[in-house]
């Protein structure tokens, strides 16, 4: 059985919990970081030793850490062919979207965006700084919306690690009060993965927790 230290509303946790579900794999969960605390704690840090979530330990092996590093590990371990490629080169192209997804699309919208709209006080919010990262995130995500023109999933016509990196970001985009320029192609996509239940149950989570005041 698969273990995992990290609150349900963190947005990597997430990513960890949508791929767990997807692989249809046994788990608990063990609720730290934010109000639960736990970082700092000896325990914890002999887990990880940077103070993050997620961290996650399969049956008796080492705990792993980075939310990127723990996917490829669960991919390679327990994904399809479909979901994580056996061939070097199609496996190497669905790595290369996901990892253009944690750089390009993941930290783009995180920090920037939801931190400034949902995690900061209406009086200390700064609009220009908001629209300005609205826009460049915007930017990359018109990249996704003309390779979803000609294919199912970011990665090609099947559900794969890509879409785990990309998609998770997608649901508190599509919710925080923001506005957003026209990406019928995405919001399709998005809609698609909202029927996943794997999504439902581990993306769609209720932010308020961290909501500031």
């Amino acid at each position: 059985m698969l273990k995992v230290w990290g609150r349900k509303t963190s947005s990597n946790v997430q990513a960890l919990m949508w791929c767990i579900g997807e692989l249809g794999l046994d788990y608990a969960r063990i609720d730290v970081g934010h109000r639960f605390g736990g970082l700092d704690t000896a325990a914890f840090i002999k887990l990880n030793p940077n103070r993050t979530i997620p961290v996650l330990q399969d049956g008796e092996g080492e705990p792993l850490w980075e939310t990127g590093s723990i996917l490829r590990y669960l991919a390679s371990r327990y994904g399809k062919r479909t979901f994580w490629p056996e061939d070097l080169l199609a496996r190497t192209g669905v790595d290369q979207w996901a990892e253009w997804s944690k750089l390009n699309v993941a930290l783009r919208f995180t920090v920037p965006v939801f931190w400034r709209v949902v995690r900061t006080p209406a009086a200390e919010r700064d609009p220009a700084a908001i629209r300005a990262a609205v826009h460049e995130f915007e930017d990359k995500l018109q990249i996704a919306e003309i390779r979803l023109l000609r294919q199912e999933f970011l990665a090609g016509d099947d559900f794969t690690l890509a879409d785990i990196q990309f998609g998770h970001c997608l649901y508190r985009y599509y919710d925080i009060d923001i506005e957003r320029i026209e990406l019928p192609t995405l919001a399709s996509y998005y809609h698609r993965l909202t029927r996943r239940p794997a999504f439902a149950e581990h993306v769609m989570v209720s932010y308020e927790e961290l909501r500031a005041v």
